[in-house]
């Protein structure tokens, strides 16, 4: 159980670190590969490497030159999917100014980071 502090909030449990034995570098992109099939981004999957026990520094090669192509940049996944949310809206309320304007600033964010990522404008 937590010990409680005087606003009566829980603080977390204290984390034991188990010594783990180190794995080697192909099973680590093995297991990179399989985080990253799983929709996880590089800096979740980071972490729940480093919470696993595995800390990536150990071992040669970023997470994301690990993932290769099938790595989407975080940036433009959310503006992505903020993207899509506020053209839904647009459609089924057209007289929405202010999300028509949203939605062309969004897009124009996105092309910006496609742009800037070198990757072909769609």
């Amino acid at each position: 159980m937590a010990k409680k502090s005087n606003s009566g909030i829980e603080k977390p449990k204290e984390k034991a670190e188990k010594p783990k034995e180190k794995i080697s570098q192909p099973e680590y992109e093995k297991k990179v590969k399989e985080l990253g099939k799983s929709g996880l981004t590089s800096e979740k999957i980071g972490q729940k490497l480093k919470d696993e026990g595995i800390h990536p520094k150990e071992y040669s090669g970023k997470i994301s030159e690990i993932l290769g192509e099938t790595h989407t940049n975080p940036d433009l996944k959310n503006v992505e999917k903020k993207l899509e949310r506020i053209e839904n809206h647009y459609k089924k309320n057209p007289q929405d100014k202010r999300a028509k304007r949203e939605k062309d600033r969004v897009f124009s964010q996105a092309r910006r980071i496609k742009k800037y990522l070198g990757m072909d404008l769609k």
